[in-house]
């Protein structure tokens, strides 16, 4: 088992993580106020970009993420660090955002 460091951008909050353990998970038990809502990886509110490093994320493109996506934002609900991170919390990947903005669009017209 290998721990790995992942830090929050902006927030000064770092927690270790092992290989075998999601980013979510560690963040509960640390009490890091870490988005969440479903925490099986469907509702993609745990969504964070990342800046750095890498993660095991397998079936994020399973959940809605793009494969793009899903090399540019963990899910930390299921993703497990493969390297120490650099996340920034409360980024969403595009397919996300563009879905908000489309529900936005069609309830103003509908107005």
């Amino acid at each position: 088992m290998t721990e790995y460091t992942v830090e929050f951008v902006g927030t000064g909050e770092t927690v270790s993580v092992s290989d075998k353990q999601t980013i979510l998970s560690r963040c509960i038990e640390e009490g890091i106020a870490q988005e969440y809502s479903c925490r099986v990886g469907m509702c993609l509110a745990c969504s964070a970009e990342i800046v750095e490093g890498e993660v095991e994320q397998p079936v994020a493109v399973a959940r809605g993420l793009t494969e793009e996506e899903a090399e540019r934002y963990a899910l930390t609900c299921m993703a497990r660090p493969a390297s120490d991170l650099k996340l920034d919390r409360g980024k969403y990947p595009p397919s996300i955002e563009g879905d908000a903005e489309s529900e936005t669009e069609t309830a103003a017209a509908d107005d």
